[in-house]
């Protein structure tokens, strides 16, 4: 598994409730351009249409030796879900305060490009500060272990 790229302010913005694997629909030099490794995941986020799932904005850019007509770079892109995900997924967005949020795109090891999409709910501000608070004293309290020995 060749991991691309990870969301790291995903992670930091948002509490992750349930993760699932999906694979994503792309043209050929889209494909080429994430082996190069240029995509952003940062401002990309999940959305069902029609019983579909689709990712918005996206970034994955131009591959610079294509000779064809370029795409948009911030495309919605299809992704590849069982029905009974799809399903499961309806259910969890449709309570308030969740969304579908790209954690990680990666090649598996037969080369398909993968995404982890996370149902996400939104970290308050004293959640955040919080955590802030809590490495801290852990990280006082390993520097004290480590005076003591």
């Amino acid at each position: 598994m060749k991991i691309i790229t990870n969301n790291r302010k995903a992670l930091h913005d948002y509490q992750v409730l349930d993760t699932y694997e999906a694979g994503i629909v792309l043209i050929g030099s889209e494909a080429k351009s994430l082996r190069q490794g240029a995509v952003s995941l940062s401002d990309a986020h999940g959305e069902l249409n029609n019983g579909e799932v689709y990712l918005f904005n996206l970034h994955i850019s131009p591959y610079k030796f294509n000779t064809g007509p370029s795409s948009n770079p911030k495309r919605r892109r299809k992704l590849l879900l069982n029905m009974r995900e799809i399903k499961k997924l309806y259910g969890l967005v449709q309570q308030k305060g969740n969304t579908l949020i790209p954690l990680k795109m990666y090649f598996n090891d037969r080369g398909f490009a993968k995404v982890t999409i996370g149902v996400c709910r939104r970290k308050r501000f004293y959640d955040k500060k919080e955590k802030i608070l809590k490495k801290e004293v852990e990280r006082k309290v390993d520097k004290i272990k480590k005076a003591m020995r």
